[in-house]
């Protein structure tokens, strides 16, 4: 579950709000009320990258290679 925190509130207890973030906790910086920024745990940030980048592989793999446009030769690009 994430925390909402203030833009000021988060500036004003930095250091209190990362002991949390290594304990796993997570925070939303909100400015105004808008959400602006998000606080994560740099090690879960990592495995969410990795599992995306995973998931966007696997995507891509199961898609048809589509030719766009001439099929260009290696003799045609140097042809004087």
């Amino acid at each position: 579950m994430e925390e909402a925190v203030s833009a000021a509130e988060a500036n004003r207890n930095f250091s209190q709000i990362l002991r949390h973030v290594k304990e796993g906790r997570t925070y939303v910086v909100t400015s105004y009320g808008t959400p602006v920024a998000r606080i994560v745990p740099a090690k879960r940030d990592q495995v969410v990258t990795a599992a995306a980048k995973v998931a966007l592989m696997e995507r891509l793999r199961a898609q048809p290679v589509q030719v766009v446009g001439h099929r260009w030769s290696r003799d045609s690009l140097y042809d004087d």
